[in-house]
């Protein structure tokens, strides 16, 4: 939870900042109601003592308070580092805190639904979690480690399909072949698929269901690429056009050598042919006397491919064994 952000501070690091409004609210509501703080700080997280870590939760909350009341930096540190899933061992946070529970990988989602609820009770909207770079379960070599990481997917997809996810939202970003492969993408599991799939009807239609839980992005067209790389020409040349670097035609010269180089690719995955443009361009800066025609020619970019399909995994799963005929028999 070190990357939660508000619209006060939305670089990260608003932990803190939630649960001191969450306590300032708390000591206003005790003042009007002439009662103990923390008595209202359990009243107003009792709901969440019904869910998994709600009990130890509020409490962390009340020991935040006490270090606040106290003026004890070390308590409101702690109570802070628990709620970033911080501690790694349940002895640590029992001695510092006095609870017998920690966030960890497999209490993570729990904890996030009870954030979602608490930041409603400090007066926010809800929270909405950002998982990008969802790749990265695709390219793991071990389907338990995938299975384990899309039932826990499918666990979020079931909450928030039912409803019992409050005010909690995600957005998941991933490759096509994150979602579509049959083999180790979403797909590969058959509960994912079933819930994921397309809206035929729209698909048919040409049109996109937005309501769907998967939407697919378009790719960059080459259009967009070329106004792209204007952009951050103008970027690299802070804003002044005198300073721009290269002229229109570079950036059609550039283009065209990445269409001849890698295909499509240029365009559909522009990550390479971004950086290579910006790589060329702090060249030419730091060296004035050469051309952009003599560096455009001479750019190697590589297809930004998105996953490592193109290459044999061996592990627990999978083996190669070479017969007398030098064919692969795979055993499952």
């Amino acid at each position: 939870m070190r990357n939660l952000a508000t619209r006060n501070k939305p670089d990260g690091n608003a932990l803190a900042s939630v649960v001191e409004r969450f306590v300032t609210q708390a000591h206003k509501e005790a003042d009007e109601k002439n009662t103990d703080v923390s008595t209202v700080i359990h009243q107003k997280l009792a709901s969440l003592s019904e869910l998994v870590g709600g009990y130890d939760f509020a409490k962390v909350i009340d020991a935040y308070w006490s270090g606040h009341e106290q003026d004890d930096e070390q308590l409101k540190s702690n109570a802070i580092r628990w709620l970033r899933a911080e501690y790694t061992t349940k002895t640590d946070a029992r001695r510092d805190l006095n609870v017998r529970t920690i966030i960890s990988d497999n209490s993570f989602y729990d904890a996030l639904k009870l954030m979602s609820l608490f930041v409603r009770q400090a007066g926010y909207e809800g929270l909405l979690v950002n998982l990008d770079e969802m790749v990265n379960l695709y390219k793991l070599s071990s389907t338990q480690a995938r299975t384990s990481n899309y039932e826990q997917i499918l666990r979020i997809l079931n909450d928030c399909l039912q409803g019992s996810a409050e005010y909690l939202g995600f957005l998941l970003g991933g490759t096509p072949e994150f979602l579509l492969d049959p083999r180790r993408g979403l797909y590969s599991y058959e509960a994912l698929q079933s819930r994921l799939a397309e809206n035929s009807f729209a698909q048919r239609a040409g049109v996109i269901d937005y309501s769907s839980p998967a939407l697919h992005l378009a790719s960059l067209t080459p259009e967009e690429l070329y106004i792209l790389l204007k952009n951050l020409r103008h970027v690299f040349a802070e804003g002044d056009t005198s300073k721009y670097l290269v002229p229109d035609d570079a950036l059609k010269s550039f283009l065209h050598h990445c269409s001849h180089t890698i295909g499509d690719a240029y365009f559909r995955t522009p990550r390479n042919t971004i950086k290579a443009f910006l790589d060329m361009l702090a060249v030419l800066e730091q060296n004035p006397s050469m051309q952009w025609s003599q560096l455009v020619q001479s750019i190697v970019i590589e297809d930004d491919r998105p996953s490592d399909t193109d290459e044999i995994l061996l592990n627990e799963e999978t083996s190669e064994i070479m017969n007398s005929d030098g064919l692969a028999d795979f055993k499952l």
